[in-house]
């Protein structure tokens, strides 16, 4: 079926701030409550702080438009601090105590790992905005992301780089060894899909997630000199990694996943990290809407001291969430009683199975049968301060 977007959101409004987050039991029938496991703290901070910005300017333009089925939406939230045990402890907080109807996030993949039997076993639905791990979700019934594997993402950026005419012929490849999808992306997903494209891998480093010096490391990887250095780390070690690789006359490019895909790193990296490329599934600059809610979101962050004021792929992504969610409900003619609890959690699961490219900030969007978003790969690099979009890539068909 397809999602009636202007009937539900067209009198949206970027200037309404209701604060419609809040806490206590979803009992109130005059309402429909979400719940929001958040990563307010912890070592994803950098990137996940800023998504509440964005569920917030969701649930106001949802509310601004008559809510859904004639009720207000808001939303209850839990601070994991990333901690995948903190997660399964908040999701059943939300789902037994709270009773909300389904639940935005988790974050991190490593966070689903434990989140995705948890939310089988509660009978209600999450949707993580930056998990991508391979097929992480694929075996569970009320687990989704909206987010895109990350192997199809690379592969992107590699089709992209050799139509361009970028030179390709060897590559390295650096990653933290410590976290689950950066050591998923430096041991299988970028060697594999480098010598898939004909690069030819000429050296593999290591380190911590939170290294300080990787003198040791870019030494290696100068003994190979290559023209790619795939990167599997957090923006922060980008510039860490850049600054040294240029320190020590490493003159290939890095490139890397859709992790390193900050919207303000361009500014951080500065001329040592020109030329890096990476996918990311928000282009700020790509229409009219994109950029109207890049400045909502922007002077919510100001006004909050956030460090980052601009928004992220994954501010984008809770974003869609939430509208997915609203959208979901209202196919399904959601009410909120509690004694249609679990059959109006089903339904909302199974409405988001059947959602065909819903017209999201990010682009059409629908699920496939992995349970994952089908959507536009934007891929991007660093060119004189700023990200520069090079190529953009249909979402798959489902």
């Amino acid at each position: 079926m397809k999602p009636s977007f202007k009937r539900l959101f067209a009198a949206a409004s970027f200037s309404l701030a209701t604060g419609l987050a809040g806490s206590g039991a979803a009992l109130a029938q005059s309402e429909l409550v979400l719940g929001y496991l958040t990563a307010e703290t912890g070592p994803f901070v950098s990137l996940s702080r800023s998504n509440e910005i964005a569920a917030r300017i969701a649930v106001d333009e949802i509310n601004a438009a008559g809510g859904v089925n004639g009720k207000r939406v808001r939303y209850i939230t839990f601070d994991t601090a990333a901690n995948p045990g903190q997660t399964v402890v908040g999701l059943r907080k939300l789902a037994e105590d709270d009773k909300v109807l389904a639940i935005v996030g988790p974050f991190s993949s490593g966070q689903v790992q434990v989140a995705a039997p948890a939310a089988d076993r509660a009978g209600i639905v999450i949707m993580a905005m930056a998990s991508s791990a391979p097929k992480l979700v694929a075996n569970f019934k009320f687990a989704f992301r909206n987010t895109s594997d990350e192997a199809y993402m690379f592969d992107r950026v590699l089709r992209t780089m050799k139509a361009k005419g970028l030179p390709v012929a060897t590559g390295a490849v650096a990653y933290a060894n410590d976290d689950t999808i950066m050591r998923i992306m430096g041991e299988k997903v970028f060697p594999a899909l480098m010598q898939k494209a004909g690069v030819n891998v000429v050296a593999t480093v290591d380190f911590k997630l939170a290294a300080f010096d990787l003198s040791t490391q870019v030494s290696q990887l100068k003994a190979k000199p290559s023209d790619l250095v795939g990167m599997g780390a957090l923006p922060e070690t980008a510039v860490k990694l850049a600054q040294e690789m240029r320190r020590q006359g490493h003159q290939g490019r890095i490139v890397s996943g859709s992790m390193i895909a900050d919207p303000e790193l361009p500014m951080r990296i500065g001329k040592e990290g020109g030329g890096t490329v990476c996918p990311t599934t928000f282009f700020a600059d790509l229409n009219e809407r994109t950029r109207r809610f890049a400045e909502e979101f922007t002077r919510r962050a100001k006004a909050a001291n956030l460090e980052r004021h601009l928004p992220a792929q994954f501010d984008a992504a809770t974003y869609d969430i939430v509208l997915f969610y609203a959208w979901a409900m209202k196919e399904a003619n959601v009410t909120g009683e509690p004694k249609r609890l679990a059959e109006e959690r089903a339904a909302i699961r199974d409405a988001l199975k059947g959602m065909k490219n819903f017209p999201a900030l990010e682009g059409p969007i629908s699920f496939g049968a992995d349970n994952d978003a089908l959507k536009p790969v934007y891929v991007q690099e660093i060119r004189d301060g700023k990200w520069v979009l090079l190529e953009t890539h249909p979402a798959p068909a489902n």
